[in-house]
């Protein structure tokens, strides 16, 4: 037969074929770990069953190999011992391996492709030598194991291999054990996927982690324990809650036995937080958390593992006017906030930390009540006016037409510039609507208000008409003051007509009122019927000092 595939590594010692099988046959003539044995039942556990196979040491059979079968103590099993576990128990297996016992039986085991048994005898180059009748070669690369410590732990063990290249006139076996193993893992595999249904609690051992998760083996199959399964809590990295080799009690999420994927969750076996939400935690109640992570809109908060809440921007300050949550809060920190809402449905709780600190405006109506007097910093001009801090959160706004009642403002900051420092006078508060109206004007004394200190109810004083209609007069008493004369049956307006003597009143009495408008009294006779223009006695009436009002009748 010819050489039917290239040899991996050459075997370094030649001997005559027939010779070695002659030799081997006459040295195990009555070795007895070979082929398929009956053995019994010693126990059973969740992964494998302990056999007595008829020596000193027990054999040990994966429940994988039963393949749905129950056994029990005391029963009976054909197995097959292909070698040694690193604590010298035997390997047992159910399927059927046997070694060749003559060329013939090489040749079909190659042709078949069959898993034979043999007995590695020692460490040569490239490799190992392998007992299987004869002398047979085994590539390192193919026996299996990862390196050359592990390649010496293989020395007097029994492996099962499958013989990959057969050449009678160079008497060269190469065997292959990789492949050997490779299979069974994937029938292994399969029959575990096959085994396994979504919801089962199996135990499991993190075999390796990495940034998305870690993958646990739950008995010859990597399952996928994702970040966010972890834990019902925030976990920003899986080596955070878990170390290589720990062992772990998992659920079963899903199963994909097309593409041999598993994932499994540990969190789902924790109470999930938010069920006791809606007892724990009310409308009103004040709460302390840690700062978990920050967003363009707010901030979240742990209160307890797996329960979250938001902080909206807009619910941060009193004061401030947050362009970024990270001007307030930092990741990591722990804050007091206030529960506003929950939604428990969709897994929802919104904070307020402005709340915390108490609302500003609560006692505003108190604190600055009308007519007091305000004192504090320019923190905006706007066109229609400027706002300035009186306390913490409160703000009060001077409107354009409040700011001089001497002069038109045309434009705020013409006045004001921010940071400037204000006193003003309170003109109205509405706590509910968070409105606080100030003015200036209503500080400084104008010349009605030396007026009106100076008048009392029933005095007699002199002024121009200088309006008239059907049931007032308009009165100018001085410059910028202005009186109501209601108009009885006594006093009646006269007609446009009528106006010119007015005007000649006024010039002769010009000089007298230039002496006496504050408290002089008019000598000169008047008509009992009042024209623009006149200048006459009036008696006053009536004071409003707040509102700067007079009223009189003509004397």
């Amino acid at each position: 037969m010819s050489d039917q595939t290239a040899p991996e590594t050459p075997v370094e010692t030649r001997e005559s074929f027939g010779d070695i099988l002659k030799q081997f046959e006459r040295a195990h003539s009555t070795k007895k770990t070979e082929g398929s044995r009956e053995g019994t039942v010693i126990s059973v556990t969740a992964d494998a069953v302990v056999l007595d196979v008829g020596f000193k040491t027990e054999g040990v059979l994966q429940v994988s190999e039963l393949r749905g079968e129950t056994v029990q103590p005391g029963d009976k099993l054909n197995v097959t011992i292909k070698g040694r576990d690193p604590e010298g128990y035997y390997q047992l297996t159910r399927g059927k391996v046997s070694r060749p016992t003559d060329w013939a039986a090489f040749e079909k085991a190659y042709k078949d492709q069959a898993t034979i048994l043999g007995t590695v005898t020692g460490v040569v180059k490239g490799g190992v030598s392998v007992d299987v009748g004869v002398r047979a070669f085994m590539p390192a690369s193919r026996s299996g194991v990862r390196d050359a410590a592990e390649l010496e732990k293989l020395v007097e063990q029994e492996i099962r291999c499958r013989i990959i290249k057969l050449d009678v006139a160079d008497e060269d076996i190469v065997v292959d054990r990789r492949a050997v193993l490779e299979e069974e893992e994937r029938n292994a595999k399969g029959q575990r996927y096959s085994e396994l249904k979504e919801g089962d609690v199996v135990n499991g051992t993190v075999r390796s982690l990495t940034e998305y998760g870690a993958f646990v083996d739950i008995g010859g199959v990597d399952a996928l324990l994702h970040v966010s399964d972890i834990s019902w809590g925030r976990v920003n990295a899986p080596a955070d809650a878990l170390s290589v080799g720990q062992e772990v009690e998992v659920k079963v999420l899903k199963i994909d036995a097309g593409k041999q994927r598993v994932s499994v969750g540990l969190k789902q076996l924790q109470p999930q937080p938010w069920d006791s939400v809606p007892s724990k935690y009310k409308i009103g109640e004040r709460v302390r958390g840690t700062v978990s992570r920050l967003a363009d809109f707010g901030a979240f908060v742990e209160l307890e593992p797996g329960v979250e809440g938001l902080i909206h921007i807009s619910e941060m300050s009193w004061v401030k006017k947050v362009r970024t949550p990270g001007d307030l809060v930092k990741v990591g920190e722990i804050v007091e906030a206030v529960i506003l809402g929950i939604n428990p449905g969709e897994k929802r709780i919104s904070l307020g930390l402005k709340q915390a600190l108490g609302d500003p405006w609560a006692d505003a109506a108190q604190k600055f009540p009308v007519d007091s007097i305000v004192e504090g910093p320019v923190v905006s001009v706007q066109k229609f006016g400027a706002f300035v801090q009186v306390a913490e959160g409160v703000e009060g706004m001077i409107h354009v037409s409040d700011i001089s009642a001497e002069k038109r403002i045309n434009h705020p900051s013409d006045v004001f510039k921010v940071g400037q420092v204000v006193k003003a006078q309170v003109l109205a508060v509405d706590p509910e609507k968070r409105r606080l109206k100030l003015g200036i004007k209503q500080m400084v004394p104008t010349s009605i208000d030396e007026y009106l200190a100076e008048r009392k109810v029933g005095d007699t004083v002199s002024g121009r008409v200088a309006e008239v209609s059907s049931s007032f007069a308009t009165v100018e008493l001085g410059e910028g003051i202005r009186a109501i004369c209601k108009l009885g049956t006594g006093a009646k307006g006269a007609s446009a007509g009528q106006q010119s003597s007015g005007g000649a009143d006024l010039k002769s009495l010009s000089s007298m009122l230039a002496a006496k408008w504050k408290s002089g009294t008019v000598t000169q006779a008047v008509s009992s019927e009042l024209t623009p223009g006149q200048v006459r006695s009036f008696r006053v009436t009536k004071i409003d000092p707040a509102a700067k009002k007079i009223e009189v009748e003509l004397a």
